[in-house]
């Protein structure tokens, strides 16, 4: 019995720990954002929404596009948004 529990411990704790590096690798680097949404450095939350807009209405799914670049193009923008809180330029 000591052995299941230990077994199932441990799958537990793999599971956890490579849905965390899961996670981890599909978080957006806020450069990649910036490359990604044609945005300088130092953008602001204008400029962000802007960009977004511009491009999500060219790849969206409805609109020709695929779903996966849609996922892509608004995880730039949270990633840029994200950025911007830590940073303490938005409130």
């Amino acid at each position: 019995m000591a052995k299941i529990v230990l077994a199932l411990v441990l799958a537990g704790v793999i599971y956890l720990w490579w849905r965390s590096r899961a996670v981890a690798r599909s978080a957006m680097r806020p450069a990649e954002a910036r490359r990604l949404l044609g945005l300088a450095p130092g953008a602001s939350l204008a400029d962000i929404r802007d960009a977004h807009r511009r491009l999500i209405t060219k790849v969206h799914p409805d609109a020709g596009g695929s779903a996966e670049l849609a996922t892509r193009v608004n995880a730039a923008r949270d990633a840029l948004v994200d950025e911007l809180k830590r940073d303490g330029r938005l409130t």
